[in-house]
């Protein structure tokens, strides 16, 4: 089940850097976090306004952004 439909990009929010609908928490700020060691259960006590699920659509819109095709021209 994708959780795609919790990221949204709004030109009026956060000059339309994907966020967390209904949030102004940028994707990339949720990422950083993992990146930077948090854990889910942190995150989540940091930001309550989060769910877990919200967490798993930042994860799964990284992993779509980064598979996409590559074309060479010759």
């Amino acid at each position: 089940m994708s959780h795609l439909d919790r990221i949204v990009i709004d030109p009026e929010v956060v000059h339309g850097r994907p966020v967390i609908r209904g949030t102004r928490m940028r994707v990339s700020d949720v990422l950083a976090l993992l990146a930077a060691g948090a854990d889910e259960a942190e995150i989540l006590e940091d930001y309550p306004y989060l769910s877990g699920e919200d967490v798993t659509a930042c994860l799964e819109y990284a992993a779509a952004q980064v598979d996409h095709t590559i074309l060479i021209a010759s």
